[in-house]
């Protein structure tokens, strides 16, 4: 017979050394009460069953025989996964609760509600497998919880079904899967007062890059109402990344990312039918609205660098707010078991190597392909009919759907973020996986062929037919060591965490224009001049981009923040060069609202463009922009790494005009560490490098301008292609000559064109003209430093 007090134990009574007694989850809120409480750390108060309240169930029902026999079964093929699952869970439901462990449970619940003020408190019921949350045996949501369970026959009724689900067929498979006795692993519950997330919102926190496995972020997602949604990927939550080296800093706000999600439900409290929670539509407004304020963004990520630290490992954690308080709280954590065990010095890398016509996007899970022929499922009911190496396209996925999930060649989603439980699954799987395409399930259909790809970023794209693509694998651990600095050139700010393994020292060369012509999308001056706008339907669509911000120009500036700090991030605290915008006016004419702030040019390319912009009255307020949002990278953010680079620079004069307006916009060279670079592309860059040297703390070759204007070469002529050439011996000796003319001077240079990512020979070439650094394509690396390596040895 199992004691009273062998039946229980408070939260603050465990610790992580009592998984055998009360399983992985319920271990782990009691070693954040006891360990991390002083620390700041709120977790609800409550307790749990152990495993030898579960075991004296069994025996007091005589189930355990009953059990095997349908294990066995089910074993040699004699009864299915379904009606053996079945069996069992109706065995243990139908169960009477032993006397001793059902007062246990009644007087712990008065017990707690007694601690929280109330007299029949509202509790959420949540299992907790002794074998689970390991690290080598780990699976999203194999168990069951259920919330807003309020008084003891509510109550123990939830925690028989939690026994029962120690049983489901997910559950049954995964362990036949794993090797564990059925039997040997035992289910405990844990009841925890409420959070009244119901009334606010909930979500998911990693303390790393998810996609990635970038180490140095906290990856949040929230949705309003109770986090099940959220982690069964039935909503599309916010997204929130915030950078843990600057989180110490209290007059910081290092959020690199807001992600706002379209929230289209929230789980509440129920009271009808049976049921303790129902989803409700939300309302236009928070549809709009971001679940969390900066200051709880910032307190959550804060908490979560505490447990991860405390646990010496990245960290998978649930997070809820109490509308009723105000109050954050942390409901579960658990180790992350897939990019944390990724092989460090290994690099894997996927790439396509045909064009296919784009049906869809969503977010990108993993970084692999995957093509095959569609099969749309809509319920759980219809996966019996799955064929193997289909690409599964559905509108969510629970844990019921891992069976087929683990047959699929890829998977396609409505709904759901980077913490459902269709992403977490398909990462565990390693399977290629696309979510919250929105209409997957409507678009695709049965038999197409398709390929996913989620090599190109983090938006996932699904192409028309089955592409050729391949992979490749790189143990970055025997790469020789080399002088010269590597970096690299980043375009969008969704492929800069990719490359973190690679072993560069910054990035020489992030284009501000790609940022503005894929998050931004609309002309700097349409957006502060958007009330005389000419063009009605480049109004609408400004008004569209801009509905969550009350100040059209603040678009412009938080969103070009947001995607130079998340390059900067990644490097830091190495230099990150970013090119203030190089548009040509027939490309800022493309911009929403651009026409009617450009003009029409015979020859862009030396037109209006780089510098002369910048000074002008015609685009002065526009960059005025930009210089906000490199200050508010700097300054706020705290990326005190970032460096501006002039592109563009005709003459001395022109030099001195744009330090002089960068200065008046608060960027002052020299304040704060600020280093201002111009690039070397026109050959009077070269002729005057010493001039322009006493201007500037650095030089970036661009060598395919500089060949351009060298050669009086066309680069995009077809017909010229073959005199277009970065090694003609007059690009040559420009550079030479720069490089020298830097050397003397003390200035730093770096090439950042496409010139060495193309030709290994012309990387060695730079090398022993004395170039300090080499800012290469990510793809181009590998190659060039074993290049490299020949030359300086």
């Amino acid at each position: 017979m199992t004691k009273p007090s062998e039946s229980i134990r408070w939260f603050e009574q465990l610790s992580n050394r009592d998984v055998p007694l009360v399983g992985g989850k319920n271990a782990s809120l009691g070693e954040m009460i006891g360990a991390l409480k002083a620390e700041g750390i709120r977790v609800p108060d409550g307790f749990a069953t152990t495993a030898a309240a579960f075991r004296h169930f069994l025996e007091a029902n005589r189930l355990e025989e009953r059990i095997r026999e349908h294990l066995a079964a089910f074993q040699r093929g004699a009864k299915s996964l379904h009606a053996t699952g079945e069996a069992i869970r109706r065995l243990i439901r139908r169960g009477d609760w032993p006397e001793e462990i059902a007062a246990a449970i009644g007087a712990a619940y008065r017990e707690l509600g007694r601690r929280c003020g109330a007299e029949e408190l509202d509790v959420a019921v949540r299992s907790s497998a002794t074998a689970e949350d390991l690290p080598d045996a780990s699976f999203a949501g194999q168990q069951e919880t259920f919330l807003n369970i309020g008084g003891e026959p509510e109550l123990l009724e939830a925690c028989r079904r939690c026994y029962a689900s120690l049983f489901t067929d997910r559950a049954i498979a995964y362990r036949e899967n794993q090797g564990f006795d059925h039997l040997q692993v035992a289910l405990s519950v844990g009841v925890q007062k409420m959070v009244r997330a119901d009334k606010a919102g909930a979500g998911v926190m990693f303390s790393i890059d998810t996609e990635t496995g970038f180490p140095r972020v906290v990856v949040i997602d929230a949705a309003w109402g109770l986090g099940e949604n959220v982690v069964q990927g039935a909503v599309s939550p916010d997204s929130y990344t915030v950078f843990k080296p600057l989180l110490a800093e209290p007059a910081l706000s290092p959020i690199l990312r807001k992600k706002l999600g379209g929230k289209e439900k929230k789980l509440v409290y129920a009271r009808s039918a049976g049921q303790t929670t129902r989803n409700a539509e939300t309302s236009a407004r928070e549809r709009n609205s971001f679940v969390l304020g900066d200051e709880e963004i910032l307190q959550l990520a804060r908490w979560a660098v505490i447990i991860e630290a405390h646990y010496g490992r990245p960290m998978d954690m649930e997070w809820a707010k109490d509308g009723e308080t105000g109050e954050l709280f942390i409901v579960q954590a658990r180790p992350e078991t897939v990019q944390s065990r990724k092989q460090a010095g290994v690099l894997k890398s996927y790439s396509l190597k045909q064009q296919g016509e784009l049906l869809l996007s969503g977010l990108a899970i993993g970084e692999g392909i995957a093509a095959g022929r569609v099969q749309v499922i809509k319920s759980a009911s219809e996966i019996e009919r799955f064929e193997p190496g289909s690409i599964l396209v559905t509108g969510m996925t629970d844990p019921d759907w891992v069976p087929i999930m683990k047959k699929a060649a890829g998977i396609v989603t409505d709904h759901g973020g980077r913490t459902s439980h269709a992403a977490i699954v398909s990462r565990e799987l390693g399977i290629a996986a696309v979510i919250g395409t929105e209409r997957g399930t409507s678009e695709l259909k049965d038999g197409q062929e398709v390929t996913l790809s989620c090599a190109e970023g983090e938006q996932g794209r699904i192409y028309a037919g089955l592409l050729e693509f391949e992979q490749s694998e790189v143990n970055l651990e025997e790469l020789p060591e080399i002088r010269t600095r590597i970096m690299l050139n980043i375009a969008s700010p969704a492929a800069a965490f990719r490359w973190w393994r690679l072993p560069c020292r910054g990035i020489g060369l992030a284009r501000m224009e790609f940022i503005i012509n894929n998050l931004i999308q609309a002309h700097p001056m349409a957006l502060l001049n958007y009330d005389q706008l000419e063009d009605k339907e480049a109004r609408r669509r400004i008004r569209e981009l801009t509905r969550h911000y009350p100040d059209k120009s603040e678009y412009f500036v938080d969103q070009l923040a947001q995607g130079i700090a998340t390059i900067a991030a990644s490097q830091y605290p190495e230099p990150v060069i970013v090119r203030m915008s190089d548009f040509k006016t027939n490309e800022y004419a493309e911009l929403i609202g651009g026409r009617q702030f450009e003009f029409a040019e015979e020859n862009p390319m030396l037109g209006f463009r780089g510098a002369s912009r910048y000074y002008s009255e015609r685009y002065r307020a526009g960059f005025a922009l930009e210089c906000a949002a490199i200050k508010r990278v700097r300054e706020k953010i705290g990326l005190a790494n970032l460096v501006v680079m002039i592109p563009f620079c005709r003459t001395l004069k022109e030099a001195d005009r744009v330090l002089e307006v960068l200065a008046e916009e608060g960027l002052v060279r020299g304040r704060n560490g600020l280093e201002i670079y111009v690039m070397v592309e026109i050959p009077a860059n070269v002729v005057l490098a010493e001039q322009f040297a006493e201007r500037f703390d650095g030089f970036s070759i661009g060598s395919n301008d500089l060949t351009q204007l060298t050669l009086g070469v066309d680069r995009d002529s077809a017909l010229l292609r073959e005199l277009f050439d970065e090694r003609d011996p007059a690009v040559k000796s420009l550079i030479r000559q720069a490089i020298r003319a830097a050397n003397q001077t003390g200035t730093k240079i770096g090439i950042c064109g496409q010139a060495p990512s193309d030709y290994p020979d012309f990387a060695a070439f730079l090398v022993e003209e004395g170039i300090d650094s080499i800012s290469l394509n990510p793809d181009s690396v590998i190659g060039v430093i074993r290049r490299v390596a020949e030359v300086e040895r």
